[in-house]
Parts: structure tokens; sequence; C-alpha cells
């Protein structure tokens, strides 16, 4: 990958919690925990899932730039959002910590070098990952999900 595709990358990633804060501009209240599409989640589920996520994202690129080949744990995400009660909790608190996470790792991005670019650990469920890996995985995440939360507006309104 190279410097000026790297550098897009983190620009998207940068954009992506603005992405889901417009995506949520004028979503009804009241249906936060709609599920109008069987099998999906809501957006309550989503946010939940972004900040989770997040937060998962941000300790594996710390690792990957502090440790010496670190073990990047996977994580069910469908599990996550039953037991840890997705639909039922306040979302306010997820969307910020979403939004904090990724501001904080932004700047970590934004001065990593070629060396820091080359890093790399090993995924439980993947195998090799990779700095370039993780920027390529969550630079679109929040965007897909931004998406996803414009498809259930539509659906609700």
């Amino acid at each position: 990958m190279t410097r000026k595709e790297r550098e897009g990358l983190i620009d998207r990633y940068a954009e992506g919690a603005s992405e889901v804060g417009r995506a949520l501009d004028g979503f009804p209240r009241d249906k936060l925990t709609a599920k109008p599409f069987p099998g999906k989640w809501s957006v309550a589920e989503i946010v939940h899932h972004l900040a989770d996520s997040e937060s998962n994202s941000g300790i594996r690129i710390r690792k990957l730039l502090s440790e010496t080949y670190p073990i990047i744990q996977g994580y069910d995400q469908e599990r996550y959002a039953v037991t840890l009660a997705y639909q039922e909790r306040d979302m306010d608190p997820a969307l910020d910590l979403f939004r904090a996470v990724r501001a904080t790792t932004t700047p970590l991005l934004r001065r990593m070098t070629e060396d820091d670019w080359k890093r790399t650990g090993w995924h439980s469920e993947s195998g090799v990952y990779t700095a370039e890996r993780w920027l390529e995985i969550y630079a679109d995440h929040a965007h897909n999900h931004a998406d996803q939360i414009r498809r259930l507006k539509q659906a609700v309104t």
C-alpha cells in the first residue's frame, strides 16, 4: 500500500464518526430498537456494536504498535449483542465511546512511520494480522454501518 493510499484510508477512518452522526440525524428516538429487516440489527444494536468494535480495534492497533508480534483476540459480535443487552441499554454513551476512540486513534494513525505500518501480529481467527490490514478493515467499518442506519431510517419513517 502506498503512503497516499494509506492517507486516504486514514481520512476515511477519521470521517467515520461524523458519517454515523449524519446517518443518525433525524432518526426517530422511538424507533431506535425497531428491527424492520429480519435477522438484521436495529440502530441501537449497530451503535453498541460500533462502540465495542471500536474499543477492540483501538486496542488492536495499539498492541500492533507497542508489542512484538501480539496476539489479536477475535470476538463473537452476535454474542456480544445478546449478552451485553444492546437492545435494552441507552445507546448514547456507546455513541460517545465510539466517537472518543476514533478521536484518540486518528492522531496515532497519522504519526505512524513506514516501519510502524509493517508491524505484524497474529489474529486468533484469521492468522497473520498487519497494521495495514487493520486500516483496510476499519476505514470502511463506520461508513458501512452508517449506510445500514440510513436503510433502517427509510424503513421506519
